[in-house]
């Protein structure tokens, strides 16, 4: 082998040891079920984790992660919670209201379970590593139906194509510049109600929200950007679609398709009821 050959090789081996010392393990939640184990998704009772985000969580989505964490009862209980989740059968024809109470839910717990775990700190971002290391939206991973899935599949592979923009306005990655966390369970029963709820909390919120309508401009969080292909082709659809949400005095000109639309900074901040 030529000198360059060695050193190109010595190159690869380096980099594959260094991949591999610092390449995260998974994180999994919840547990293994076998077939016969799992029950229905309309079997599935949210009741623990609506008991704990009443008692954690205030009217403006600010968690007291400190107090929470310092409860074993509770930290114990949102643990038997996400084991719960695990014993659901996902069949292909359950409703969709069931289907985004789920998921929605499951989304919310295993990030605040994340956050639990790494607390203190001061963003879910300090738990993201882009190339080596763990990576809190990728690694941290709950097992669902026989499956694991990260807090990225379940947006981008399970939540994102039920063709519910809404769902943008209530699952939470743990930060000020995301929706509000609810402080009470989404159920079936009233999926739309919530979802609908929360997005007008989201839009009445000027830090998510504001708008000139002399000046016919509108300036929305960027999670209008990121996603903005769930609320149609182009800004003026994406306006429109999110027109019966904002304040009632900028229904005309979110509706009208004619606003400027520039987007605002994202609060990356934890939603720390001890920090604001």
């Amino acid at each position: 082998m030529s000198t360059l050959g060695r050193i190109i090789t010595l190159a690869f081996l380096i980099a594959a040891e260094t991949t591999s010392t610092f390449a995260a393990s998974p994180v999994t939640l919840g547990k293994n079920l076998t077939a016969s184990e799992r029950i229905p998704i309309a079997r599935i009772d949210h009741v623990q984790w609506d008991t704990l985000v009443k008692k954690y969580v205030n009217s403006k989505g600010m968690v007291d992660y400190e107090r929470w964490q310092k409860n074993s009862s509770d930290m114990q209980k949102l643990d038997r919670y996400l084991d719960h989740l695990s014993e659901v059968i996902i069949a292909a024809d359950a409703k969709k209201a069931d289907q985004l109470a789920f998921w929605i839910n499951a989304y919310n717990a295993v990030t605040v379970k994340g956050i639990l775990r790494e607390y203190p700190t001061t963003s879910i971002r300090n738990h993201t590593a882009k190339f080596f290391g763990y990576n809190i939206w990728d690694d941290l991973q709950l097992i669902v139906d026989g499956k694991s899935y990260s807090l990225n599949q379940m947006e981008h592979e399970v939540l994102r194509k039920m063709q519910e923009p809404r769902i943008h306005f209530a699952i939470v990655c743990a930060s000020i510049g995301c929706p509000r966390l609810l402080n009470e369970a989404y159920v079936p029963s009233k999926i739309d109600q919530q979802l609908t709820s929360n997005a007008k909390a989201f839009f009445a919120d000027p830090t998510k929200f504001n708008y000139d309508k002399t000046m016919k401009t509108i300036a929305v969080s960027p999670i209008l950007d990121w996603f903005s292909e769930d609320f149609g082709p182009t800004t003026a659809e994406q306006m429109q679609r999110i027109a019966p949400f904002v304040p009632k005095e900028a229904h005309d000109l979110a509706g009208g398709g004619q606003a400027r639309v520039s987007y605002l900074d994202y609060d990356w901040d934890l939603n720390d009821q001890a920090k604001k």
